[in-house]
């Protein structure tokens, strides 16, 4: 992509940290103390389970080096608004779930750049080597993430009118531009297009429905109500496909890498349906 497109892709990114912000206030984060066994199966769902099933998929299957690192990329990002929407249709414990999307949002910042590099290292070929440096990518990662973020809760906490009203014209805006970059993604890529979807199409799949099934039954196996299982399957296996396009394209400059992500990006929303029709079925049966 040229210089334009990476602006605008960056800028696109910032506003849907934005509109997070919009929607998170202080309690959100006091959650932790509510909740601290559901937030820590959740972190260490999105933290170091994620990143080993998606290494495992990526090692398993046999993906081209773009795809496989693509695929790591895609682990190393936290959740983003999208699988709080999810969660709260599929009647799940919401504020768990904007939780547990705030605090890995922090957290993937030092985390991200760690992941990336590991999959740079072990996927490419010497000639091929690029590298993320640490301390840049972090401050990259705090300017589109973590300001506007602080941003939109600044502004929830002073004018929380103007923030609700502005949450929903900033998503929608925000989609509308993700989905010209994804449609740009694969134009750019249209040559490599189809052996890309048959890789990436089943290896994001995978990624997709394993991590969303460990983390309901790692929920289930410490106990956690069906509720907040449901928030924490849904975190683990909803990622923030934007930011993930975001670090492909504008951090390591190849659009190659973001192919999973893109593809990744629009399969959520077929699983993020079924979780929703599954999670909504069975309450209605229970209920009967």
């Amino acid at each position: 992509m040229d210089k334009v497109s990476t602006i605008i892709l960056a800028s696109s990114l910032i506003i849907i940290m934005l509109g997070m912000g919009l929607s998170l206030v202080i309690d959100d984060f006091k959650r932790i103390i509510l909740y601290p066994k559901a937030i820590m199966v959740g972190m260490v769902n999105q933290l170091i389970l994620l990143p080993i099933i998606g290494f495992t998929i990526a090692v398993l299957f046999p993906l081209k080096p773009e795809i496989s690192i693509g695929i790591m990329i895609l682990a190393a990002s936290p959740g983003g608004p999208t699988s709080n929407l999810i969660a709260h249709l599929a009647k799940g414990d919401t504020a768990l779930s904007v939780t547990l999307t705030a605090l890995s949002s922090f957290i993937t910042i030092l985390s991200i750049p760690l992941i990336v590099n590991f999959a740079l290292v072990h996927f490419l070929d010497e000639g091929q080597m690029i590298h993320l440096d640490w301390l840049e990518t972090v401050i990259q990662i705090l300017v589109i993430i973590i300001i506007p973020i602080t941003i939109g809760m600044i502004i929830r906490r002073y004018k929380e009118g103007f923030a609700k009203r502005m949450a929903k014209p900033v998503r929608k805006a925000s989609g509308v531009v993700i989905a010209l970059v994804i449609v740009g993604i694969f134009i750019k890529e249209r040559a490599n297009f189809v052996s890309y979807f048959e890789q990436a199409g089943l290896a994001t799949l995978a990624l997709n429905v394993s991590t969303m099934l460990v983390g309901y039954y790692s929920s289930k196996l410490f106990k956690i109500t069906n509720k907040r299982a449901i928030s924490i399957s849904i975190e683990s296996g909803i990622q923030n496909g934007t930011l993930a396009i975001t670090i492909a394209v504008v951090l390591l400059g190849n659009t190659a890498f973001a192919i999973a992500p893109a593809i990744y990006s629009l399969l959520m929303f077929f699983t993020g349906g079924a979780v929703v029709y599954l999670a909504t079925r069975k309450k209605k049966t229970i209920q009967a």
